[in-house]
């Protein structure tokens, strides 16, 4: 089955503090937003990539290909006023009437060509896979006036890739966008699609802060070193 990914980039780099968008910051000397692409391209050199940007971004991230010589073939799209806008556009990129899309953050450039697979291949089966981790702090809920604590076990923390059958997704993108549709999984519950869950990493953070970005410069030395330091 063909298989698809949107990669979404529209940060602007506030909670970074940096003039520069998140998805442009060095990592380990190259922007954070090509480490996510070439993630994908190493699960599989004949997925079909898209990658959403903010229409004012698209010519910084060409003068970014020519410094790096980066030279995947990914197609270019601008994003919308929302997320939910910005992934409408890319899935509107897709003329095929069958397939696989994983959608993905720019952000999560430490995603794991297995991690990518196993989206793929779940997907395939239940048409949805939605990667998340357990929590490993205690959880309490609030109101106004009191706390309880509650089960940790029944809660996850949400990540991407989500993947899923390409008709179902773009079919529950039809939908009116409303302020609780913070990810696809919930565009695709909303719509009235049962969501599958598949286990993901602690290390596939989603770099916005600055002490993310020292994490991830770790992890992926440790990587090209070959230790053995991960996040547990």
């Amino acid at each position: 089955m063909k298989e698809f990914a949107i990669i979404v980039a529209g940060g602007k780099g506030t909670r970074m503090n940096s003039l520069t968008p998140k998805q442009f910051i060095p990592l380990n000397g190259l922007p954070i937003l090509m480490h996510t692409v070439n993630a994908f391209f190493n699960y599989s050199k004949n997925i079909h990539l898209i990658l959403v940007l903010p229409e004012d971004d698209i010519p910084t991230w060409r003068d970014l290909c020519l410094k790096h010589n980066f030279d995947k073939p990914v197609a270019i799209t601008a994003g919308g006023e929302s997320r939910f806008q910005s992934v409408k556009n890319g899935l509107d990129q897709i003329t095929d009437a069958a397939g696989l899309v994983a959608i993905h953050d720019g952000v999560r450039p430490l995603i794991s060509a297995d991690m990518i697979g196993a989206s793929f291949r779940l997907a395939a089966i239940h048409k949805s896979a939605i990667a998340a981790v357990g929590l490993k702090e205690s959880l309490r809920v609030t109101d106004q006036d009191t706390t309880k604590a509650v089960d940790r076990s029944n809660y996850r923390l949400i990540q991407t890739p989500q993947t899923f059958d390409l008709q179902m997704i773009k079919n529950a993108y039809k939908i009116k966008e409303t302020a609780d549709l913070t990810d696809d999984a919930s565009v695709a519950e909303k719509a009235g699609n049962k969501i599958s869950l598949f286990e993901g990493s602690y290390e596939n953070i989603k770099v916005t802060t600055p002490e993310d970005l020292v994490i991830a410069e770790a992890l992926i030395k440790s990587k090209n070193t070959g230790s053995d330091y991960t996040l547990k």
